[in-house]
């Protein structure tokens, strides 16, 4: 989307044009959102009959922005003699403080009006341009207008009301007023929402009670944010501007489900998926580890909370098996989507394990491992009874609800995603690669957890046993002899589905790689066919459905290319991290500091700047979370026996970089280097 100024606050968020004004289509994701609804789809200012022109936008804060305008429309400015302020915070619902200034020498009869409407539609009837099947009513009380929505139980509602005198139709306010000279008026309005006693399922209580939740200050929880994070000192201004943009971006994303409190977790992004997600909520919490343990904190509690307990085949669940996502809009609730909570996810339960070790290993905190013994233990038993579908000993997918479940249960999760080397695609059950990578990983990582902190040596000889053996078959049936690197994934027959792609990196990540085959791994990594220069594509060029803008199947995913970066430095390659580190953070200087969750494939010889991806997310957790694990990785901070190991290879452009006060189980630790690896192939220098 271009320009539009969002503010949001957890999974409230309004979308507006540059001027304020909301006129949403059905395909549009403009409006008011709040709990997978658009409780907002017009909102539209004009003074005397007239819509405004936008002379500049404040995004303030994430939380809140201002517009300043003045009356008319066109192309040529005539100096206005009247100008409007809107100043919008969100909250639970929005408050927009209404302000209309006379320049004049005279007074001034005004017209104020508001027109306001919402269709109601479900997050997913945005995407997917679906017809509503519910009924409409609008009551006027007073200063007050309430809009409604109600399909059987379902039942929504916007109370639109304002702090001064006006008219109410129910088409919207008119305010009729008289400005002095040199005088102003305003009005507050508020736009509240009313989601009626549905129950979030497995918590025992309504959205409603999570509406009506007091906001706190949120300019001071920002400021306390910002606080607590490590401060970043470097030569280099583009990375100290997407450090700052990724830290107030993290903080915008966080989200508290109703059985947290007042602790957070990362939604996964905007317009989509502000909600939570499993495998992008602990994606995100591992990137900002070494910031600030809260997010990854939270994550854990959260999702073992909502850990599989079952066997249902609606929603793709399992005992053990960690959630894909939690919904709570209309087709949610009448089961035109899967039920929330949905655990089409074949990744999450494996990472969740990661995250739990990599927690322990950076703040020392055995008291959470202990309380999630159950779950961690019960996520790795999915691994081998449950997500071994064919009994073969590798992690599958194949969705049990044929009409609503995702195909795709990677994190490459689009219907054409996966593919043969001539483009067609297999069938299913699939066994993508960086699953198994995962799985390894898991199994090595819950074996000290056992050893050291669950004191049970047995089951941890057990899962190391496992692990070997998983990483000996892995490199004898997923490697692609004649070109030298790891299938994609193996199909239903067991045959290779050979296309070359970014998950190989994903795989040096997990540790699943033998020494012997990793050289030849990041020789394709870092040639032209997967690097363009701003990044690891997707999919390599030459490949049967290679398309730079691709959603899969081509484009750069900040995130991709920064756990690609750790697994290259895992793996001993610190210079071609640094590279990968260069351009991810080069790109990140065309899109403000904010990295979107894809750009273009394009080669960067080709295009001298990154090519936007359409409908990319942005905000994006995990691509806000790709420059503070890329400062992890070139700076080479890792956790050992109880210290932070500093081991630092920058990019020479960088030049001087410091990360002070890192928190961990050490207390608080600074971290230095200097630029010294090459980028030329990068900067072009």
């Amino acid at each position: 989307m271009t320009d539009t100024v969002s503010i949001l606050n957890g999974n409230t968020f309004v979308v507006s044009d540059v001027v304020g004004d909301i006129e949403s289509s059905p395909t549009d994701p403009t409006g008011l959102f709040s709990f997978d609804t658009r409780f907002l789809s017009k909102w539209v200012l004009t003074v005397d009959g007239e819509r405004l022109t936008s002379l500049s936008t404040d995004d303030l804060h994430y939380f809140e922005a201002r517009f300043f305008l003045v009356p008319g429309v066109g192309s040529v400015y005539v100096n206005a003699t009247m100008s409007v302020i809107r100043q919008r915070s969100v909250g639970n619902g929005f408050t927009e403080v209404l302000s209309i200034l006379n320049h004049d020498d005279q007074p001034v009869d005004v017209t104020v009006r508001i027109d306001a409407a919402s269709d109601f539609a479900d997050l997913f009837e945005v995407k997917d341009a679906l017809a509503k099947k519910g009924s409409y009513s609008t009551k006027v009380a007073g200063r007050s207008l309430e809009l409604e929505y109600q399909r059987d139980t379902y039942h929504r509602s916007t109370a639109i009301s304002s702090t001064e005198e006006c008219s109410v139709d129910e088409d919207g306010l008119t305010f009729t007023v008289t400005i002095g000279s040199h005088e102003a008026w305003s009005t507050e309005l508020e736009v509240a929402i009313e989601v009626l006693q549905q129950e979030v399922q497995g918590q025992g209580r309504s959205i409603s009670e999570q509406v009506k939740r007091p906001i706190p200050d949120m300019a001071a929880n920002l400021a306390r944010w910002l606080d607590e994070a490590p401060r970043l000192g470097c030569d280099w201004e583009t990375l100290v501007r997407t450090y700052q943009r990724s830290l107030v971006d993290l903080a915008a994303l966080r989200f508290s489900p109703l059985t947290a409190g007042r602790n957070s977790l990362p939604a996964a992004g905007l317009p989509w998926f502000m909600t939570m997600f499993g495998r992008d909520s602990i994606f995100t919490s591992l990137q900002v580890l070494p910031f600030g343990s809260e997010l990854a904190r939270t994550t854990l509690r959260e999702l073992g909370l909502r850990q599989g307990t079952r066997t249902d085949d609606f929603r793709d669940e399992d005992p053990g098996r960690i959630l894909h996502e939690v919904r709570f809009g209309e087709l949610t609730a009448f089961e035109e989507r899967p039920h929330s909570p949905y655990f089409g996810s074949a990744d999450a339960t494996q990472l969740y394990v990661v995250l739990l070790d990599e927690y322990e290993r950076w703040t020392g905190d055995t008291e959470l491992v202990r309380e999630l013994e159950y779950e961690a233990r019960a996520a790795l038993h999915w691994i081998d009874t449950y997500a071994d579908l064919q009994g073969n000993g590798y992690v599958s997918y194949e969705r049990r609800n044929a009409e609503t479940g995702l195909e795709n249960q990677c994190w490459k999760d689009s219907w054409d995603s996966i593919s043969y080397r001539d483009g067609t695609l297999p069938g299913f059950p699939r066994a993508t690669c960086e699953l198994q990578g995962y799985a390894y990983d898991a199994k090595v990582r819950g074996a000290r957890l056992a050893r050291e902190v669950w004191n049970d040596p047995d089951y941890a000889a057990e899962l190391e046993r496992q692990a070997a053996d998983l990483k000996r078959r892995f490199n004898r049936d997923f490697w692609v002899a004649d070109g030298e690197y790891f299938a994609i994934a193996l199909d239903a027959d067991g045959r290779q589905v050979d296309s070359l792609t970014s998950n190989i990196g994903h795989l040096l990540w997990s540790g699943i790689v033998d020494d012997s085959k990793a050289q030849a791994v990041v020789d394709h990594l870092m040639s032209d066919r997967l690097f363009s220069g701003w990044g690891i594509r997707t999919l390599a060029v030459g490949e049967g459905r290679y398309n730079p803008i691709g959603y899969h199947n081509g484009t750069i995913w900040p995130f991709d290319s920064s756990f690609i970066a750790w697994g290259l430095r895992r793996y001993g390659y610190k210079d071609e991290a640094a590279l990968i580190a260069a351009g991810i953070l080069e790109a990140s200087r065309f899109f403000d500091g904010r990295l979107p969750e894809a750009f273009g494939g394009y080669s960067k010889s080709m295009t001298k700047y990154p090519v936007q991806y359409p409908t990319a997310c942005s905000p994006q957790a995990w691509s806000t979370g790709a420059p503070l694990l890329l400062m992890r990785t070139m700076l080479g901070l890792e956790p050992m026996d109880g210290h932070l190991i500093v081991d630092p290879a920058l990019p020479a452009n960088i030049g001087r970089l410091e990360l002070l006060d890192i928190p961990g189980r050490w207390g608080h630790i600074d971290a230095f280097g200097r630029g010294r690896v090459d980028t030329s192939r990068v900067t072009g220098a």
